[in-house]
């Protein structure tokens, strides 16, 4: 066990994107805490990822990355945090740009010289292993939180995830939030996209889910890219608000706050509802690494030989017997009655 001296203890977190693994990563603010209660902690992300961190109670203060900046802007920002004396460095993100942070302020790190260093590991022979010849020696249940926290257990923290909220959106996104959701304020939240066809759940579900449950309202949330979502308003427009494109990721966060209930695909809002402490349903299919972590969320699944198939449920799909069979056969049906359970009344 290393010697810790919690009054010197002075933190850098890197981790650039994406809008789901920002938010996983929250988590890891609170758990250095918790080991080091008077440590400063850094976190170094992308300029639109910084809003999401900056009322977080347990970071200090963020640094912003602009991509436009490119390497050099990189270098240069980087060069400015030479004099803050950091004592430890976590690679959350693990690619070219934060190599580049880790190199430029550890320059002597391979000689054990500089602050004490982790990065985290992208387990590329397990992964390939999993997906190619179907042989699992992940830790099971999958959790996108734990493996973000199990890197840091050198350091002596702890790999489960600390309580929740570890997302806190700022009084001005959720004063947007209410604005946009007018009368569906405590309504219920759906995120229909996704990043890859693959992990999304049939448009024609959504639709049904929504006939299903005549006595709710709904507010459909997604990107500016999501034009399919006006679809699925359409089967009920008196009660259904669409707010897909209309909305930044604070926003989009503010708004799941506002909400009673999120279901979700495997998508950012989804991490953002467990970092909230929101009951949440989560539709899983054919990627492994963004499983939700609280009991919070009712996750739910068809247990297949061919999943998981992909990092990101990218594809193709690989079931021979039923296309996209891991999360055709998640129900309409079943979802509602899920819907009444964690609402508090009886399918």
């Amino acid at each position: 066990m290393l010697i810790r001296d919690p009054k010197n203890a002075k933190f850098l977190i890197i981790r650039f994107s994406a809008f789901g693994d920002v938010v996983q990563t929250l988590s890891v603010p609170s758990a250095i805490k918790k080991t080091y209660p008077e440590a400063q902690i850094h976190w170094i992300t992308r300029k639109d990822m910084a809003p999401l961190l900056k009322n977080h109670p347990s970071i200090d203060q963020v640094w912003d990355f602009d991509r436009k900046d490119g390497v050099l802007g990189l270098i240069k920002l980087t060069r400015s945090l030479r004099g803050e004396g950091f004592t430890h460095i976590y690679d959350a993100h693990n690619n070219a740009r934060s190599r580049i942070i880790v190199w430029i302020l550890r320059p002597w790190g391979f000689l054990g010289m500089g602050p004490q260093f982790i990065r985290r590991s992208i387990r590329r022979w397990k992964r390939f292993l999993l997906f190619h010849f179907r042989i699992n020696t992940f830790e099971m249940p999958f959790s996108g939180q734990r493996d973000l926290l199990e890197p840091l257990l050198p350091w002596g923290i702890s790999k489960f995830p600390p309580p929740a909220p570890q997302i806190f959106p700022s009084d001005e996104s959720r004063q947007k939030a209410r604005e946009v959701l007018k009368d569906y304020v405590g309504t219920i939240a759906l995120a229909p996209s996704a990043a890859y066809f693959l992990k999304r759940w049939p448009k024609e579900y959504w639709k049904e889910l929504i006939v299903l449950c005549p006595e709710h309202k709904f507010v459909l949330l997604g990107g500016p890219e999501d034009s399919f979502i006006e679809d699925i308003r359409e089967v009920a427009p008196e009660r259904v608000l669409n707010l897909a494109g209309r909305c930044s990721l604070q926003v989009s966060s503010s708004v799941v706050a506002e909400s009673s209930l999120l279901i979700s695909n495997d998508t950012g809002l989804l991490h953002v509802a467990e970092q909230l402490g929101k009951k949440t349903i989560a539709l899983m299919g054919p990627a492994p690494f963004g499983f939700p972590s609280r009991p919070s969320t009712k996750i739910m699944e068809i247990h297949l030989p061919c999943r998981p198939c992909s990092k990101h449920g990218q594809g193709p799909c690989v079931n021979k017997e039923k296309f996209h069979q891991c999360l055709v056969d998640i129900t309409p049906a079943q979802v509602a009655a899920e819907l009444k359970t964690l609402l508090g009344r009886q399918p």
